[in-house]
């Protein structure tokens, strides 16, 4: 089922978002790893840190963006990608705000994490929903 709103699905427009914000971070990561792993208190000390973070930081959010950039190829896979981006964004925010509450001394840029994560998950959450009731109704016809 593809809904449509003026010729987009928002549900597909959500997930190419989220899948571009992740897309970029992998690669910011990974051509800047001293500047972006310094902006969240992280130290590169050795190889083995370093190979950590391009590993994390560049390969799994590269992963993660491409899961959500899917949908634009395999449009049938939409509430997969949502289901997926639902269950990242609870796990990130759940883990980060017991950090929040946990940890002193939290750097802007991960307040700023924090808040990216809410949204992503709140928006999830509104598109999901949107995308489902889109479904029931071509059901129902």
């Amino acid at each position: 089922m593809k809904t449509t709103m003026h010729g987009f699905d928002p549900s597909r427009l959500f997930l190419a978002f989220v899948g571009l914000v992740y897309v970029s971070l992998a690669f910011w990561c990974t051509i800047l790893p001293e500047a972006t792993a310094q902006a969240v208190g992280f130290e590169l000390l050795s190889g083995s840190g370093q190979s950590e973070y391009y590993v994390v930081y560049g390969g799994l959010q590269l992963a993660l963006g491409i899961a959500f950039l899917w949908p634009l190829w395999q449009p049938n896979d939409v509430g997969f990608a949502l289901r997926l981006c639902f269950l990242i964004h609870t796990c990130l925010v759940a883990f980060r705000t017991a950090s929040l509450l946990a940890v002193h001394e939290v750097g802007s840029t991960t307040y700023g994490l924090a808040a990216g994560e809410w949204t992503i998950l709140i928006g999830t959450l509104l598109v999901w929903r949107l995308h489902s009731n889109s479904r029931s109704m071509a059901e129902s016809s």
